[in-house]
């Protein structure tokens, strides 16, 4: 069944242009952030976090009796899984001003958990680490 308008022509274009913000989803964006800063790290690291998978998730499970919602989370390799590094989406947009706050909480959150794979402090994994995000 083809999807079409009541006259027949069926849908006739993007209803936003790629350029404009409002293209993206807001989950689409969060994406975009977490690859950058993966990115960013592999450029010095890419050896040491070949193994690793980076993942977001829109909340976290909680632990029973944990009163703290991470913001992400390492997942050690075991049984033939590898390292994970999950991101959780909603918890850092919740705690976020505005979108370079965002870009700030994300870039923070990264690399303290690859900092924590590594067993580095974060400002040994990027000297630009300022925790305060």
């Amino acid at each position: 069944m083809h999807r079409r308008d009541r006259r027949e022509r069926g849908i006739r274009g993007p209803l936003l242009p790629p350029q404009l913000p409002g293209y993206q989803t807001r989950t689409q964006r969060f994406d975009d952030r977490v690859v950058a800063v993966v990115e960013h790290l592999e450029h010095n690291w890419g050896k040491q976090l070949q193994d690793v998978e980076f993942a977001v998730e829109d909340v976290p499970v909680l632990i029973h009796g944990s009163t703290e919602v991470p913001l992400g989370r390492l997942y050690p390799a075991e049984n033939e899984q590898p390292t994970r590094i999950v991101v959780y989406r909603r918890p850092l947009e919740m705690r976020a001003f505005d979108s370079a706050d965002l870009d700030d909480l994300v870039f923070d959150v990264v690399v303290e958990q690859v900092a924590h794979h590594l067993n580095l402090t974060p400002h040994d994994v990027d000297p630009t680490y300022t925790g305060d995000g």
